[in-house]
């Protein structure tokens, strides 16, 4: 029974994130219609006070990401939490963190820039949905379900041994490292009409992104040494290019 349990609990924690990510997205792009609040909706209150109420927000958000992900809190959040739904767990607390980001947020609704010419607000737009079909498809390239928890609680459930993190370079990550990561950088800036309060989630969470790769990328290295120093030399960290090795062979041709 309380493997039955597991598995509803990691289902409904999956749920709510779903519910969560796709609010995000259309809070981005402003469809007010659909959803409870978006970056511009609202009627703006004092400058400083928005400004700390969603820098405030930013940083909760950041801390639960960080704090929760580290191998430290793991092991003793473990000791509490049933190991098969610690990840069910993390993913249910990174929703409401971002729930109340979403809720909360403080609109600053005036314009930084404005595009208006036409070819390019509709790069942009366009931009902003490959963005986000560059994360979706990340997550399925790394084992979507395991991702977000819920593979392990399923596999609880049929009694089956949940086989450790192997290294892969499927599909995206053949080219960059954190191709989730950059997908969410295109998305958080195509953005044809930016505010104060749309460059503000912007710059923290691109902030947020560059941090929490460094910490990822240190943790990665002891997991898997060798073979993650190695991809990390041939394939850059967010944008398909030339490799360090790369380049210094062809320096060293010309020359």
């Amino acid at each position: 029974m309380k493997k039955l349990i597991a598995f509803i609990y990691g289902a409904i924690c999956y749920l709510i994130f779903f519910v969560s990510f796709l609010w995000l997205i259309l809070f981005l792009r402003n469809f007010g219609a659909y959803v409870a609040t978006t970056v511009n909706s609202g009627a703006a209150g004092p400058i400083l006070q928005s400004l700390l109420i969603n820098l405030g927000l930013i940083a909760l958000f950041r801390i639960q990401h960080t704090v929760m992900a580290r191998k430290s809190f793991k092991d003793w959040w473990t000791k509490l939490v049933p190991k098969p739904v610690e990840r069910s767990t993390y993913v249910l607390f990174s929703s409401i963190a971002l729930i109340l980001l979403l809720w909360f947020w403080q609109p600053l609704p005036e314009t930084v820039w404005q595009v208006e010419t036409a070819w390019a607000s509709l790069v942009l737009q366009w931009g902003f949905w490959l963005g986000w079909m560059i994360v979706f498809l990340s997550t399925w390239m790394i084992d979507h379900f395991n991702l977000f928890g819920l593979k392990q609680v399923w596999n609880y459930m049929r009694d089956r041994k949940q086989n450790p993190p192997q290294f892969m370079e499927p599909g995206f990550y053949k080219y960059f490292r954190h191709p989730l990561m950059l997908g969410f950088l295109i998305a958080f800036w195509s953005i044809s009409h930016m505010t104060v309060g749309h460059l503000i989630f912007s710059c923290g969470m691109t902030l947020y992104i560059v941090i929490g790769v460094y910490y990822e990328e240190r943790a990665i290295v002891r997991r898997f040494g060798g073979k993650y120093e190695d991809y990390r030399k041939r394939v850059p960290k967010f944008f398909p290019g030339l490799s360090i090795k790369e380049k210094e062979y062809k320096q060293e041709e010309l020359a």
